[in-house]
């Protein structure tokens, strides 16, 4: 990681932008912990190799009292399996897809990366299958970023039951739908905001909460319109074909271009939670890259080294394009 595009585009980032929050190591740590000893370890990792201040590490990758822009994204579920699409800005995009077996606890994951140390969907060896989707980030709490609970519900949680009790437990910075959805077919939606946690049944989520409402924001037109399309679309029963169809294919409403709104689809991911295996694909009207997690889990190699797709956007790349910062113009190299 240490001279990557991703920490020296980080590193220029926040040059231009003010951090609007504070960071109490001993009390981070403690938060931490209490979840995962071994992410902590992690971060002292990332400490010695980068030859940081842990106030620094913790700043950009412990997950715990850090900013959140707006963006979309679309969730949907079905019989055994669930989609959704990651719409976000590309200059926050790691462009690491991790399949991870812990040896000191937890359980192993497959898993696109979201700031290095966090998980923004994927899927465990239990079954368990996560995404999560943006609400509101007014009136912040102390508290975990979505990316640091996505990880925590992946490797410490192998139900929906578990993971709805992770998230009524743990502090919440800002306001978020947590999707999950486990091998025998249950499925649930936690509305997560720095003030409560409500659980609802829905098989659909886009950007707004159904319960907590007055933790919405004021303009909720796209989210509600995509929420349309899904609920037109489900009511008979999809196939995962139709459902990938639907979330991928840029004419059907689902996938979005707006990457410099901060809401452009960036990857499509489909999680099996039967058959532990995963589809993922970068950008618009393309097969997806199936992923066989169970068959990596029992010791074979994918024979995938890396994931390509295009995108339509002048915007440049976290991961693969310097400068990728906060100042004026858009430059690619």
């Amino acid at each position: 990681m240490k001279d990557s595009y991703i920490v020296r585009n980080r590193e220029n980032q926040w040059k231009v932008r003010k951090k609007r929050f504070s960071i109490d190591v001993q009390e981070a740590k403690r938060e931490i912990e209490v979840i995962s000893k071994p992410i902590w370890q992690e971060l002292l990792g990332l400490q010695q190799a980068l030859e940081w201040p842990i106030e620094e590490v913790l700043a950009e990758f412990g997950g715990y009292r850090v900013p959140y822009n707006k963006s979309g994204c679309s969730i949907a579920t079905g019989s055994n399996y669930l989609i959704r699409n990651y719409d976000y800005h590309p200059k926050t995009y790691d462009g690491r897809y991790m399949l991870y077996q812990p040896s000191d606890g937890g359980l192993a994951t497959a898993a696109p990366s979201q700031r290095i140390t966090g998980r923004m969907d994927g899927i465990n060896e239990a079954g368990l299958a996560m995404g999560y989707n943006f609400m509101n980030r007014k009136r912040p709490g102390a508290g975990f970023i979505c990316c640091m609970i996505g990880r925590f519900i992946l490797e410490t949680c192998a139900s929906v039951k578990e993971a709805i009790q992770l998230l009524k437990h743990i502090p919440h910075r800002h306001s978020f739908s947590y999707v999950v959805y486990d091998r025998t077919g249950e499925t649930a939606i936690i509305e997560a905001s720095p003030r409560d946690v409500v659980v609802r049944t829905s098989i659909r989520c886009t950007n707004h909460f159904e319960e907590q409402k007055s933790e919405n924001r004021h303009h909720l037109i796209d989210s509600e319109r995509r929420l349309a399309v899904l609920k037109e679309n489900q009511q008979q029963e999809m196939i995962v074909d139709e459902a990938y169809k639907l979330f991928n294919h840029s004419d059907q409403g689902i996938f979005s271009d707006l990457y410099e709104s901060w809401a452009g689809t960036i990857h499509t991911s489909v999680y099996f939670p039967t058959a532990l295996q995963a589809w993922f694909t970068l950008g618009p009207n393309q097969p997806p890259t199936v992923i066989d997690f169970k068959s990596w889990l029992q010791g074979t190699s994918l024979g995938i080294k890396r994931i390509e797709g295009e995108i339509n956007t002048k915007v440049p790349f976290l991961h693969m394009d310097y400068p990728a910062d906060w100042f004026n113009g858009e430059k690619r190299t």
